[in-house]
């Protein structure tokens, strides 16, 4: 795997930063522009929590969801008819909370949460991040169909012509963490242009440069060691759609191959392209605990 050389720079932190004529003459950008490239995953409120990961009591109606039994709105109707119970008598209430140990009964029939899987792909080119295609088109669901019984969802979406990265999980807790707002997964990705990519160019690229639907920097951008001119790497946090494309694009590129490298810590070592592997407990253990 090539690596990367640190010879983009990343801009100091200085405060309040002062205007610009750049700055004043940037366009304005409406919402309809923002909302057409956020995935539809992350339209997250700003203000909601980050998940604990802790595992003591929950409510009852997020337990029957993790379940997949219904949604946690469908779950309040049904505790409140009385055909749930706990333990072997009936609950009632709404703000219960299931604790380690406890057994769950719907309608007679025990119910288990289920076992929480983590798969990551190497996403070959030619895949669509969607569960089900109406148009029969090849999705990455049908990668990893036989990776386990439990079904599992793409954490975030990818382009159908970029490779690389991709995690899967029915563990919701994660998935919210890893596409909140105030998280995003750090990504890095290879890239290769159809020309030569100009040093200052770099430096644009984390300083800012200014897009459709805002202005928007890499956290670093760098030529790739033993590579052409032509191939960088780039570090972003943002979720927002095609957003390293785009970025390229305004700088006047056009981006020939893009793969995603590393996904939150994680890496491609050992893991061919077309093939998955599910994280250890110490890779899992990881996710959880970064901030």
């Amino acid at each position: 795997m090539k690596t990367l050389k640190k010879t983009g720079t990343k801009p100091k932190a200085t405060g309040i930063k002062p205007k610009t004529a750049a700055a004043k003459d940037a366009p304005k950008v409406n919402a309809r522009d923002k909302r057409k490239y956020i995935d539809y995953k992350i339209k997250v409120k700003k203000g909601d929590p980050l998940p604990s990961f802790r595992e003591d009591a929950i409510r009852l109606n997020k337990f029957l969801s993790n379940a997949g039994i219904c949604s946690r709105r469908e779950a309040d109707v049904l505790i409140d008819t009385g055909v749930v119970s706990i333990n072997g008598v009936i609950v009632t209430e709404m703000g219960y909370k299931v604790k380690p140990g406890d057994v769950v009964q719907y309608d007679g029939q025990t119910i288990t949460t289920g076992t929480k899987r983590y798969v990551l792909l190497n996403k070959p080119k030619g895949y669509i991040t969607t569960l089900d295609d109406p148009r029969g088109r090849k999705t990455v669901m049908t990668l990893v169909s036989k990776a386990c019984r439990e079904q599992i969802f793409p954490v975030g979406r990818m382009e159908r012509d970029t490779t690389g990265l991709m995690l899967f999980t029915n563990d919701g807790d994660m998935m919210k963490k890893l596409l909140h707002p105030r998280y995003h997964a750090r990504k890095i990705y290879h890239v290769e242009t159809n020309k030569s990519v100009a040093r200052e160019d770099l430096d644009k690229m984390t300083r800012g440069v200014d897009l459709e639907d805002g202005r928007f920097r890499a956290e670093e951008a760098s030529f790739v060691d033993g590579g052409s001119s032509n191939e960088i790497g780039i570090e972003i946090k943002s979720g927002k759609n095609q957003v390293v494309r785009r970025l390229l694009e305004a700088l006047g590129y056009e981006v020939i191959k893009l793969d995603r490298v590393m996904y939150a810590g994680l890496t491609k070592k050992d893991l061919p392209r077309g093939y998955y592997r599910h994280l250890n407990e110490q890779e899992v253990a990881f996710l959880k605990m970064s901030k």
